[in-house]
Order: C-alpha cells, then sequence, then structure tokens
C-alpha cells in the first residue's frame, strides 16, 4: 500500500474515489450522486490545493487503484493558516486493513513539516469506526454539533474533535 501526495493528474482516479465512497458509506457530508463535480473541476481543485503551502490531499494506492484519501484543508486567513480540516475516505472493500491509520500517520508527518498546530474534524457520533480511529490518532472531542446533519430525514450530531501540536 503506498500513501503519498495526490497528484492532479490523479483528478480523474480521485473523482471515482470519492463518489465510491460517497456511494458505500453511511456518515459522509454528501449523499451518493450529490457530488457534480466533473473530473475537470477535480483538476482545477487539485492544482489549487498543490499552490497552498498549508493544504495537501494524501491518498492511499493499491495495484494503481486510489483506494482511500484524506485531504487537509488549511486555513485560508493569516489567525486561521496555523490549522487544518481534514476528511477522509477509504472504500468499504478496503476499511479495517490500516489504512485511516497510515494516511493519518503520513498526514501527521507533513502537518508536523508544514508548522500546522491544529488539526480538526467532524465526525457522527454514531459513526464508531471512525471515532474510534480519530481517538486512537490523539484526537480529543472539543464539543457537539447538535442536529448537524440530516441523514434519511433523521438528525444526527456530530462531534468536533481536533488534536494539537505544540510549538
Amino acid at each position: 500500500m503506498l500513501i503519498r501526495e495526490i497528484q492532479p493528474d490523479d483528478a480523474q482516479r480521485f473523482d471515482l474515489l470519492m463518489k465510491q465512497v460517497e456511494a458505500e458509506a453511511d456518515f459522509m457530508l454528501m449523499e451518493p450522486g450529490e457530488r457534480k463535480a466533473s473530473p475537470e473541476e477535480q483538476h482545477k481543485w487539485l492544482v489549487r490545493m498543490e499552490k497552498e503551502w498549508n493544504s495537501t490531499v494524501l491518498v492511499a494506492e493499491h495495484d494503481g487503484q486510489l483506494v482511500g484519501y484524506l485531504a487537509v484543508i488549511g486555513g485560508d486567513t493569516r489567525r486561521t493558516k496555523h490549522s487544518a480540516y481534514l476528511a477522509i475516505g477509504v472504500l468499504k472493500e478496503y476499511t479495517g486493513r490500516g489504512i485511516g491509520t497510515n494516511l493519518f500517520q503520513k498526514m501527521e508527518e507533513w502537518a508536523v513539516t508544514h508548522n500546522i498546530l491544529r488539526l480538526e474534524l467532524t465526525v457522527v457520533i454514531q459513526n464508531e469506526a471512525g471515532v474510534s480511529l480519530y481517538k486512537k490518532m490523539g484526537f480529543e472531542i472539543e464539543g457537539i454539533k447538535r442536529n448537524s446533519l440530516m441523514i434519511n430525514d433523521t438528525p444526527y450530531d456530530q462531534y468536533f474533535m481536533s488534536k494539537i501540536f505544540s510549538k
């Protein structure tokens, strides 16, 4: 399993990966079919991300197929550039194989070298596997976003979690 930074040329495979993850997962932000970005739009987004010193996307690649990703979206103001929001997705077939852990380990190495002091994410409280992974990786619950997602007409709460690196 190769964990690496994404390249703009990965846009088409990344687009397919994101759409497949959203179709398989119960708790992603977007519902299956809701993502309308084309591979060309993904390419433009990846080119923009590549220019940001505090943002990246890491991908897990197995036999030439992208099977997981971890997007790191850095703050865009002077007062938030030290922090980054995270979003992760792994194909269902590849869950439970340590890919999420490997993505987080590589991301933390990247974050330290890019002077990121705060990592943050949200996770549906019922997503036990996600909450467990994030806690294992040192994230702490800061609060609860009540009724933050509507999934099949049911409101769900999310934990707001973070990990702080000392300067």
